[in-house]
């Protein structure tokens, strides 16, 4: 949340709160802050379609909690309560740029209870889960961005950095496990002197601290020394093969590039990540043979000078083993400067596929169905939607996730809230949006925060010898059909092809049409490659208020089905 600081006379909507029948039953919460001051606690009635949230902040100070599509303030769906001289305030309000957001003219959430005692402030509230007003956002079964903000007074302006998001499926929770013997390391930068230019990629091999047995990691926090520089962080294991510490620029080495298997990730906006309780990262046990990359993008906009960084990562983990170990598949589409966006496109998409049908040819390992729990998305300025559609048989029978309104600044991995099956021979299709409108030369794929990426990162178990599945189209047969003698050829063409919505047009379905080499990477460094087809997508349904209706009647179906089938076994 977030909006100017010039102040503006606040409308107060004082109500009487409402008696409530019984206390509403509150089954899960989450703090949305890493510094604990933010608590949430909700729970739902899926045949009464209401859901009920508690917000407790330690603050004596108004209290911001809602929804928003991308995580920032615009097209945001709040509410703003607290407990003054005079008694109690709460309103409904809706984001609209960045100045102080305005009263719905329909108030639909419903106060029950708001209380300030011993520096802090606890807000219970009531809305429906399909909510039908335009202004506020329907909850489905996909995660969503709640976002939070606070003040120390009473007069509300703006935040400051008393603010944040964090993404959660609420329809669809994985319970935190309580982790009695819990233990933390860090792999960070060490007094790193970033360097003065807009982009940098910084890697750091090293050892993990010495493990006497198997442990799994459970939990993964940033630690951020600068994060107005830190634009994203992963954490790679290295193969036996690279067997000595050492730091250096990204991609320069041939060390570095060694270590591919992903194993943990953040991007910038994205807070800490915790995995189900039937799973875990395994750390230890292996004799200490796999040393691990640290690479931390820096996005030195302003190209500042003598900044010391102690970025990275903070891993909880326990000696309690969890069923399974967990892992981290990279799909999308390669990272290659040869692949380029036109300019002037409002909507240009790009794809990326992985065809798991390859993955048994590079493993001498058996195979198994990957059960994803987790995803991360990652575009760069110019993404504004991503979808990860789910294909079996050469039909789409899913959408892992769908992002409609990606922002930049936002990034997080998002729990699916169940684990969802990709059987070997699936086929995952990640799309993204970009909008290169206000660009007059072409976008290329590439390492800077002004190229762009198109990646999703699943976290699934139980855990392979995967790093990669990927795609790249096949410059030569785009050369061909855009009417060139070769790819040289058509680059030099298209840096100076004057773009409109035909030729921009032309050239996306071009792209999407010809063959794609398939690509799919063990930690080892073994690589299988194949020619595919870009499958066709479906639209992702329209979220109304109607649907959202069905939607929730299939999960007061479902539940009532899980009540009578739970009641006939105790009888039994």
């Amino acid at each position: 949340m977030g909006f100017s600081s010039v102040l503006v006379p606040l409308v107060l909507f004082v109500v009487h709160v409402s008696a409530v029948d019984e206390e509403p039953v509150l089954p899960f919460s989450e703090y949305l802050d890493q510094g604990s001051t933010i608590m949430l606690r909700w729970g739902f009635d899926t045949l009464k379609d209401t859901i009920v949230f508690e917000v407790r902040a330690n603050t004596t100070g108004w209290v911001g909690f809602g929804f928003s599509p991308n995580g920032g303030m615009n097209g945001a769906d709040m509410v703003i309560g607290g407990v003054d001289t005079n008694g109690f305030y709460f309103t409904d309000r809706h984001g609209v740029g960045n100045s102080l957001p305005p009263l719905d003219l329909q108030q639909d959430y419903k106060l029950l209870a708001l209380t300030e005692s011993d520096g802090q402030t606890v807000m219970k509230l009531q809305r429906s889960i399909r909510s039908c007003d335009e202004d506020d956002l329907p909850i489905t079964e996909m995660p969503i961005k709640l976002i939070y903000a606070y003040g120390q007074s009473d007069d509300i302006s703006y935040h400051r950095r008393q603010r944040g998001t964090k993404e959660v499926n609420l329809l669809k929770y994985m319970p935190q496990a309580k982790i009695s013997d819990s233990k933390y390391f860090d792999l960070t930068m060490t007094n790193f002197s970033v360097p003065a230019k807009s982009t940098h990629y910084h890697c750091k091999i090293m050892r993990l601290p010495e493990f006497d047995q198997k442990y799994h990691i459970y939990r993964v926090e940033p630690l951020l020394d600068n994060p107005d520089l830190v634009h994203h962080m992963l954490l790679y294991q290295c193969p036996p093969t690279v067997a000595t510490p050492y730091e250096h620029t990204c991609y320069t080495v041939e060390n570095i590039t060694k270590c591919n298997h992903a194993m943990a990730a953040w991007g910038v906006g994205g807070g800490a990540f915790e995995l189900p309780e039937v799973a875990g990262i395994p750390i230890g046990g292996d004799g200490g043979k796999h040393l691990y990359r640290l690479e931390l993008h820096y996005n030195n906009v302003n190209e500042t000078s003598g900044v010391i960084d102690n970025s990275g990562f903070r891993f909880y983990y326990t000696a309690q083993l969890r069923q399974h170990d967990a892992a981290v598949l990279q799909t999308g589409l390669v990272v290659d400067p040869r692949y380029a966006i036109p300019p002037k496109a409002p909507g240009f998409l790009s794809y990326g596929l992985c065809d798991t049908t390859s993955i048994p040819q590079v493993l001498s390992e058996p195979t198994h169905d990957l059960q994803v729990f987790s995803v991360m998305l990652h575009t760069h300025l110019a993404g504004r939607k991503m979808r990860v559609g789910h294909f079996r048989d050469g039909e789409q029978i899913d959408f892992l996730i769908t992002n409609e309104h990606y922002d930049f600044e936002y990034q997080q991995a998002a729990n699916l809230g169940e684990t969802k099956t990709v059987k070997m021979g699936d086929k995952l299709l990640v799309e993204c949006t970009y909008n290169t409108s206000n660009r007059s030369r072409l976008t290329r794929m590439g390492l800077s925060t002004t190229d762009e990426m198109c990646m999703a990162f699943l976290y699934y178990y139980p855990a392979m010898n995967i790093s990669h599945c990927i795609s790249f189209p096949d410059l030569q047969a785009l050369s061909t059909k855009m009417g060139v003698n070769n790819e040289k050829e058509w680059l030099r063409l298209m840096s100076t092809k004057t773009w409109n919505e035909m030729s921009v047009n032309d050239y996306q379905e071009t792209l999407k049409r010809i063959q794609q080499y398939a690509i799919v990477v063990t930690a080892s460094d073994n690589a299988s490659y194949s020619t595919r087809t870009i499958p066709e997508l479906k639209t992702t349904p329209p979220v109304t208020c109607e649907g959202n209706r069905s939607e929730v009647m299939r999960l007061a179906v479902s539940l009532w089905l899980f009540v009578v089938l739970t009641a006939a076994s105790a009888l039994t």
